[in-house]
């Protein structure tokens, strides 16, 4: 049978969009455009902040460094380096001591590396001798060094105390409170040296107080340190007594031993091998925050222990930082402006003789100052005669002559 059912012609509809635009559904074009600029804007701030989200963890330690052509086809990469506002960021130390402890699976670096120095300055407040580290900096170049200065908090003129044109002008670095002696004075150090290894081109990271002075001038301590210097330099001595193993904590066993425990200077030069097993330590360094209090001083303990135990073998077990002992008291002496003179400042240099028969009392006496440790494995020297390459501690008043005779003494 026919079918009866009526056909009817079905015309295909168009696309939403165009029955949008055709006013079908009572959809005004200005709301259409309305949405789809509104849609679109939507769509590109997400993106952007995906690709920002994504990168913003590199941003700190890449920001001061370039990889670039140098001049002529077919060149190497070179490391451009880009002036820095500063040290700066508001990382908390947990996430600084992660971020410095990444080390590279690739040992070759995608561009030719020139090796640098960090001067990392502890200081209370001010430094006081900072006109002749300027006389010394100044004959350097500054595409081999960095400068990195931690003073206490409190320290008022903490952003202000150095000119725009000063080597030092915005190179403290963020930080918390310290306590001179106790475990925030080692958090301190190693915020310093956490800092120092996120740029990549620091390869040797020296601390240094705000008595401290250059013996050598720049070329001579650069070189030193990067071409004739293979050992970190932590000051490693076994000290009988009560200011010595009398600190000791039985509570720190089974990790640190009786036979582990050392004291030393904390002013102490280290490659980045040694910096970076110190900044990612979860080991020694909480059981000096919990037991090392009171009468022990973490920094006097907590490198010389720690390197002692795990790093012997690339250690010096000694200072490049001189200071005089021969005084009662737990203070090496201090120098004033009389003590300052070219026969003075010679003998300092006098490493050859020095780095063999000068260095810290080990007996038992309570002052800890009585009397000279020879150090008996002095084997790093080679064929150079310099053993200390700074010393301390000099006074704010020994300036005006430290100034008049630097030039001439240390060749700066």
């Amino acid at each position: 049978m026919k079918n009866t059912k009526s056909h009817k012609t079905e015309h295909p509809q168009p696309p939403v969009i165009l029955r949008l635009i055709n006013g079908q559904k009572k959809f005004p074009l200005h709301n259409f455009i309305f949405s789809a600029v509104f849609f679109a804007f939507g769509l590109l701030s997400g993106l952007g902040v995906g690709l920002y989200l994504s990168n913003i963890s590199f941003t700190f330690q890449l920001s001061q460094f370039s990889i670039s052509k140098s001049a002529g086809g077919g060149a190497s990469p070179v490391l451009a380096v880009q002036q820095s506002t500063g040290p700066w960021h508001e990382m908390d130390d947990g996430e600084l001591m992660w971020r410095a402890s990444m080390v590279p699976r690739v040992s070759e670096f995608p561009f030719r590396r020139v090796p640098k120095v960090a001067f990392m300055f502890l200081t209370v407040g001010p430094l006081p001798l900072a006109p002749l580290w300027e006389l010394f900096f100044r004959g350097g170049d500054e595409r081999l060094y960095t400068i990195y200065i931690h003073s206490l908090p409190s320290y008022v003129n903490a952003t202000s105390d150095f000119a725009a044109d000063s080597v030092f002008y915005g190179r403290r670095i963020p930080s918390k409170d310290v306590q001179w002696g106790k475990s925030t004075m080692v958090a301190a150090e190693r915020r310093l040296l956490a800092n120092a290894l996120l740029d990549f081109s620091n390869e040797r990271f020296i601390l240094l107080s705000e008595s401290c002075i250059p013996l050598y001038n720049f070329t001579t301590i650069y070189t030193h340190l990067i071409t004739s210097s293979p050992k970190s330099h932590v000051e490693v001595f076994d000290q009988l007594g009560p200011v010595g193993r009398g600190r000791y904590s039985p509570a720190m066993q089974p990790t640190i031993k009786p036979a582990h425990w050392r004291k030393g200077s904390q002013w102490f030069e280290m490659d980045r091998r040694l910096a970076v097993q110190v900044v990612s330590d979860r080991t020694y360094f909480p059981l000096f925050e919990r037991l090392c209090n009171g009468s022990c001083y973490g920094d006097e303990h907590y490198l010389p222990t720690m390197v002692n135990a795990r790093f012997g073998g690339w250690n010096s077990n000694r200072t490049l930082t001189w200071a005089d002992w021969s005084v009662r008291g737990p203070h090496p002496r201090s120098f004033w402006r009389p003590d300052v003179t070219v026969g003075f400042l010679e003998g300092l240099r006098d490493g050859g003789r020095m780095c063999g028969e000068y260095g810290r009392n080990v007996g038992g006496a309570a002052g800890g100052g009585i009397g000279v440790h020879y150090y008996h494995n002095v084997t790093e020297r080679g064929s150079s005669s310099v053993c200390f390459l700074f010393a301390r501690k000099f006074r704010p008043h020994s300036l005006s002559r430290l100034l008049r005779f630097a030039p001439g003494v240390m060749q700066f």
